[in-house]
């Protein structure tokens, strides 16, 4: 870390804490050069995330678009929303690890079928049913016996 009274590279830390949000680390630093002491705080850095869409258009990642779309798909069924923000999470965090900074709309909704289903397979129906954009009765049941082989 540069020393900003004597540009010098060489710093030690002295004392680290956690702000109070948890989100940063305060720490007091010592020039090795010229011992005088300064703050530094460190964060996490998260890049913006794009998703394209079925249409070609781009938008910026919304959690809440997705936890939206599994309460809407666990309407009248008994579910904790604490598993669903729990899955919406594990797909964020799935999301930002990734070296993309683009993914597909469909990459999202495999994510969130591939977890739905061992929760629950009426609610995993719906979300297919308006992910895959079923168009009649036959899709439907394609879909169910494909569930019902695996």
């Amino acid at each position: 870390m540069k020393c900003p009274f004597c540009g010098d590279q060489e710093s030690k830390v002295i004392d680290s804490r956690h702000s109070e949000d948890g989100l940063s680390i305060r720490r007091r630093r010592e020039c090795m050069a010229c011992q005088r002491r300064f703050t530094t705080y460190e964060i996490v850095e998260s890049l913006p995330i794009i998703v394209v869409k079925k249409n070609g258009s781009r938008q910026p990642f919304e959690r809440n678009k997705i936890l939206n779309s599994m309460i809407r798909a666990f309407d009248k069924r008994k579910v904790n929303v604490a598993d669903l923000d729990r899955i919406t999470t594990e797909i964020e965090q799935t999301i930002q690890n990734s070296l993309e900074r683009e993914i597909s709309t469909d990459k999202i909704g495999e994510m969130i079928l591939e977890r739905l289903k061992p929760l629950d397979e009426v609610a995993y129906i719906r979300f297919a049913s308006v992910y895959r954009q079923f168009q009649d009765v036959n899709s439907f049941m394609r879909e169910i016996s494909k569930f019902l082989e695996e």
